[in-house]
């Protein structure tokens, strides 16, 4: 499964108004290690189905919702519950790492 693309345009309504948790991965094209980190996520996506919705937001077609989140460098994912910010990561780790944390976060 593959994670959601989100944009400046349906943030909104796809991350904010969501009724279960939203991680936003904020990448680009040109990060190593949020290539690197990508196919982990796609798995947590479909391993952590039903419970949080994984999406991926390119901060270089986007430039708004990394302003507004204060995101200063990447990847950074934040985590968001009832439309506010409830825990942020930032740097590539390994998948046990990443699961685990988001495990802990929507529990």
């Amino acid at each position: 499964m593959k994670p959601t693309a989100v944009s400046d345009g349906n943030f909104d309504s796809l991350v904010l108004q969501s009724t279960e948790p939203v991680l936003v991965d904020f990448w680009a094209e040109w990060c190593g290690p949020c290539r690197m980190i990508g196919p982990a996520l796609e798995e947590i996506a479909e391993e952590l189905d039903g419970k949080v919705t994984i999406t991926k937001l390119n901060i270089d077609e986007n430039p708004d919702a990394p302003a507004k989140y204060g995101v200063r460098g990447i990847p950074t994912m934040i985590l968001f519950k009832g439309g506010a910010p409830a825990a942020t990561k930032v740097g590539a780790a390994p998948k046990s790492q990443l699961k685990g944390w988001l495990e802990g976060e929507i529990a």
